[in-house]
């Protein structure tokens, strides 16, 4: 797929145009880095010449400020969270980007069309869905299988103790989901003083017997060691040990909760137009849909969808049936509460 499809662009970019140049891709590295690097990075210098160098960095948008404050733009292409690309944009520090000069699905559908909902920012192009799940141990439950949210909540029918993240957001739409709030209405209850208190009582339920971790890694670890029998964690780090480790986890995709990444170009940067051909050329739907293949993110291209490898898709966040319950985080509520939320939640789990 890669060699065919990547190769052949629809005028994105000229074979000689950047020969003996480079650039410069931040990310956050591991295998996230390794599968931009298989998918986009390495595909981009043979279709271009173009010499891709690979930078990892934590995160946030303290480093790109002072680039582009001091004018010294080494940076060139940058992967970012949403709500961090939404307040760069903001303060002027990233250049905007037209939709329109997106690769179009392979069937003619415009980019614009073609991505999925909040994927599209002002300055940012979203490269891959990563998702919060729920997930056990099957050895913890001999019989009945947990199958929904509710039954994180219900240490009745499956006993053990959970692991949660270390955080407001995610428990406090969990618990209301669980509580039977519809996913659609999850964010105007939190809006008021009511639905807060109603999930902070349902965390109540399950709060003694809850750990509570930081580091992503910290969750798969608890589960494997029998420290706990269910978890939330990344999705992408239970498959990794499923797959490499093999533990015997199961994700339960009721109820995940779906963020995305984007590629952004810093303001002032004088590789610009390189810049911008490898950010058209890093989400188009054949690379999306080969980074999959990589690591177990899902893609932001509807189109994408159909290209990806049919044993990889029942381990993605957005496969039809795993996206089926999904809530996305609504960054702009977080944006909005975090402050509050954090306080309220670290005074709740000191009582």
């Amino acid at each position: 797929m890669k060699s065919a499809m990547v190769l052949l662009l629809t005028g994105i970019v000229s074979c000689s145009a950047y020969a003996e140049n480079t650039l410069t891709v931040v990310s956050y590295g591991g295998n996230l880095t390794n599968a931009q690097i298989q998918a986009a990075h390495k595909p981009f210098t043979a279709a271009t010449g173009t010499r891709v160098i690979s930078e990892d960095y934590s995160g946030g948008i303290a480093q790109i400020k002072t680039q582009v404050d001091s004018k010294k733009v080494t940076w060139d292409v940058v992967d970012a969270e949403i709500p961090n690309v939404i307040r760069a944009c903001n303060n002027g520090l990233l250049e905007r980007i037209d939709p329109a000069t997106l690769a179009p699905a392979p069937d003619g559908t415009p980019a614009a069309k073609d991505f999925l909902p909040g994927a599209l920012t002002e300055c940012g192009v979203a490269s891959y869905v990563w998702s919060t799940v729920m997930a056990y141990n099957t050895k913890a439950f001999k019989g009945e299988q947990p199958h929904t949210l509710k039954d994180f909540f219900d240490t009745k029918r499956f006993p053990g103790k959970r692991a949660l993240r270390k955080a407001p957001q995610v428990n406090l739409e969990w618990a209301l989901m669980a509580d039977g709030v519809p996913r659609e209405k999850v964010y105007e209850m939190l809006g008021t003083e009511d639905g807060l208190d109603r999930a902070f009582a349902k965390l109540d339920t399950i709060k003694k017997d809850t750990i509570w971790w930081e580091a992503g890694a910290q969750a798969p670890q608890l589960l494997a060691d029998g420290e706990v029998s269910m978890i939330s964690a990344y999705s992408g780090r239970i498959v990794i040990a499923q797959q490499k480790e093999q533990q015997p986890f199961k994700i339960v995709w009721d109820g995940q909760m779906y963020d995305m990444e984007a590629w952004v170009v810093p303001a002032g940067n004088p590789k610009k137009d390189q810049a911008m051909d490898f950010l058209k050329f890093a989400t188009q739907s054949s690379v999306l849909a080969d980074q999959s293949n990589y690591i177990a993110y899902g893609p932001t291209r509807l189109s994408a969808q159909a290209l990806v490898d049919p044993k990889v898709k029942p381990n993605l966040p957005t496969s039809p049936e795993n996206f089926a319950s999904a809530l996305q985080v609504d960054s702009q509520w977080w944006g909005d509460h975090a402050d509050e939320l954090n306080e309220r939640f670290n005074a709740w789990l000191s009582k």
